[in-house]
């Protein structure tokens, strides 16, 4: 006889914000623009920015998953395995996995990174869902984060009131009473990377004093073309992964979308049928925070959570890749969030 595979089921979630912030005032005096023009277009009011010499992303990560280790009782040493999904490693190689290991005091367990830009969240826990099917792995923590600030040219108006710094991470552990990560879907075209990419930096395009002069070391987007893209596929993928398990916007209690631009939220949430009141919204304080997004709703809203809470997980992404996830939620998130001192949609 076949034993069923154990279902990986996020048990907690940690997250961290930079303590500076960079308001729609500041950017302002920075670029054309004003408050208004940014709200009306994008959602966003602030985000928080990481300030400091020598500090990436690693350093927001590990911050989370610290406080992710604390809040769980988990031990570094209990750790099977911790995946990253980042698009601002702190180096082009050790992984930031690697270094958030090391800080963390994670030692002697398979770490690495996952490069699916803002949908790489999602990908990195579908990979660590497949290491506790298969029973290789017990404790896994899955972490996104990113030091957008590092990538972003606060000369173009068109990208940098886009993006903000912060981490977010969970725990996946087995679960034994059929919640948890129920189905996932990961999707990819790479003729979308002319859309929105870094030019410079890689191996194609190596560093060099001309590159820099040429201001080819930041995001590159072409927000039209990104729009469109974004709006069809995440509602393509949530409609595909609710159609895969016989579900309907009304049976869905929280969609949980990348946070990109509260349009693209708005229009992801009508296409399912489901009413803003149960769709996880923080871009008006964070901004994009590329694979801190999915984590960081998580983490906000934790104290409105309860097990078996049907959600569904949807993000898009440079290259272009995005990705769903059916996901049944596991523990009472207002008991976690009390004894955390974390209140929904506020976070301390």
């Amino acid at each position: 006889m076949t034993l069923p595979s154990p279902r990986a089921a996020i048990t907690a979630v940690h997250g961290y914000l930079p303590p500076d912030l960079l308001t729609n005032a500041d950017l302002a005096q920075l670029v054309d623009t004003t408050d208004a023009w940014i709200t009306e277009r994008t959602g966003i009011k602030e985000r928080h920015v990481l300030k400091g010499e020598g500090l990436g992303t690693s350093h927001m990560a590990a911050e989370a998953v610290r406080g992710l280790l604390a809040k769980t009782h988990t031990r570094p040493e209990d750790v099977d395995l911790l995946i990253c999904a980042t698009t601002t490693p702190d180096l082009q190689f050790p992984s930031t996995a690697n270094l958030i290991c090391d800080m963390v005091g994670i030692r002697n367990v398979g770490s690495f990174d996952v490069q699916a830009a803002c949908s790489g969240f999602l990908y990195s826990l579908t990979v660590g869902a497949q290491f506790i099917a298969a029973g290789t792995a017990r404790k896994v923590v899955v972490v996104g984060a990113d030091k957008m600030s590092s990538i972003i040219d606060y000369t173009d108006r068109a990208t940098c009131v886009l993006f903000g710094d912060g981490a977010g991470a969970v725990l996946l552990e087995p679960d034994a009473n059929g919640y948890g990560i129920m189905d996932s879907l990961i999707r990819s075209d790479g003729s979308g990377m002319i859309h929105l990419h870094q030019k410079a930096g890689g191996s194609r395009l190596p560093p060099t004093a001309d590159t820099i002069a040429a201001r080819l070391h930041y995001v590159h987007q072409e927000g039209a073309a990104v729009y469109k893209f974004a709006i069809a596929k995440m509602a393509e993928v949530s409609g595909e992964i609710m159609a895969r398990n016989n579900l309907r916007g009304d049976m869905i209690d929280w969609l949980v979308p990348h946070q990109a631009n509260k349009r693209i939220i708005e229009s992801t949430a009508e296409r399912m049928g489901m009413p803003m009141d149960r769709v996880m919204v923080t871009i008006h304080k964070y901004g994009n925070t590329t694979n801190a997004t999915i984590p960081l709703c998580l983490w906000d809203y934790e104290s409105k959570l309860k097990p078996g809470n049907k959600m569904v997980l949807a993000a898009f992404g440079g290259g272009f890749t995005w990705a769903g996830l059916y996901v049944q939620w596991a523990y009472d998130g207002a008991k976690a969030a009390k004894l955390n001192g974390h209140g929904a949609n506020g976070h301390g």
